[in-house]
């Protein structure tokens, strides 16, 4: 997102500035002698430190990372790039630094087919707090009002549940990375601005209770329920927390959030940063999945034959066989070769996973 982007950048540019300030340092000091009427020294070079090659190949794959709590997807994705000695990591849509679970990475080429991964269903278990607002929805925010709501039923909350599943509009969190005329939501809310944003179609296609629990504080009576989530890409999940609660009459937000499926990527695949790690250090595979078993995961698969392989990896198109959407094109191999989208009298790649110069 452009937030971590601006983070990129700016780590980028303080390395590039420690060294400029390092290469000024040296050149003052040799030129001092000089000034003094003495021979101006040569600095020496210090030894090259060897690059050492990156851990996966040119093609790459997927990394399923189940992101710790605590950490930004871009902490993530700088982590990644050290553990796998390559720049070529990005991630297919953030995770909250709250939250933890699936969190999605290409690695080499693979970061391609980031953009084509059809990643628009997603699910989540949560436990939202009835009886408080703040002003991020979440735990991590300024308490701005509280309420008791150990009076509410569970056939009430149930009642105001199914009014937020199925197609409905949502006004996305103010605290978002949503952009409001140029700027990110989240940077215009810090600064004190009254941001408001414009509700959205989202898709909430399961909205379940999965426990409750009367909270006795001694003051405030909460109650927190426990809660799974699918849904599409774009649904917020502290909205729904933050809607529930004004639905109520009481104000809510999100106390937990764990990401469990992205797409058809679980936390069966995912494994922490420290298990890739480890995994690096003993010399064990870092990738979930290469580039041929994502492709395979993610798309509909259409096999080809040689002769069309070494056609579309020579940028030409093929004949269309009537599948809907964006599919992949196998070798007799099982090798990827293109992602493919029909069109008219032609099925044309969108994406060439293995072009004829690699």
């Amino acid at each position: 997102m452009g937030d971590e982007s601006m983070v990129v950048g700016a780590a980028d540019a303080a390395e590039s500035g420690a060294v400029a300030s390092g290469s000024d340092a040296v050149e003052n000091a040799d030129a001092a002698p000089a000034a003094r009427g003495g021979a101006k020294r040569r600095g020496r070079p210090g030894p090259k430190r060897e690059k050492l090659p990156p851990l996966v190949d040119a093609f790459g794959g997927l990394l399923i990372v189940d992101k710790e709590g605590g950490w930004t997807s871009h902490d993530v994705v700088a982590k990644s790039r050290r553990l796998l000695r390559t720049k070529k990591v990005g991630h297919a849509g953030t995770l909250d630094p709250m939250a933890t679970g699936v969190l999605v990475l290409g690695v080499e080429r693979a970061t391609k087919l980031l953009g084509q991964l059809i990643l628009t269903t997603k699910s989540y278990r949560a436990t939202i707090r009835l009886g408080q607002s703040t002003i991020t929805d979440d735990a991590e925010g300024e308490v701005t009002a509280t309420t008791a709501a150990a009076h509410l039923t569970d056939a009430e909350i149930a009642a105001r549940v199914a009014e937020l599943t199925g197609d409905i509009q949502q006004v996305p969190a103010t605290v978002s990375a949503i952009k409001v005329n140029g700027e990110r939501a989240y940077a215009r809310a810090r600064a004190g601005e009254d941001v408001e944003l414009v509700a959205r179609p989202v898709t909430v296609s399961r909205f379940d209770i999965l426990a409750r629990r009367d909270i006795d504080t001694g003051d405030t009576p909460f109650v927190d329920l426990d809660v799974a989530v699918d849904c599409s890409s774009g649904t917020y999940i502290r909205a729904l927390a933050r809607d529930l609660g004004e639905k109520l009459g009481v104000g809510g937000h999100l106390t937990a959030l764990r990401r469990t499926a992205v797409g058809p990527f679980t936390l069966d695949h995912a494994r922490t940063l420290a298990q890739v790690e480890a995994a690096a250090e003993a010399g064990e595979p870092v990738l979930e999945l290469d580039i041929d078993a994502a492709v395979r995961a993610a798309f509909p698969v259409r096999d080809i034959t040689d002769a069309q392989a070494n056609d579309l990896r020579n940028g030409r198109w093929l004949e269309p066989v009537g599948i809907p959407g964006v599919y992949a094109a196998l070798d007799p191999a099982g090798h990827a070769i293109a992602l493919l989208q029909e069109s008219g009298k032609r099925a044309s790649s969108v994406m060439v996973v293995r072009p004829a110069n690699l």
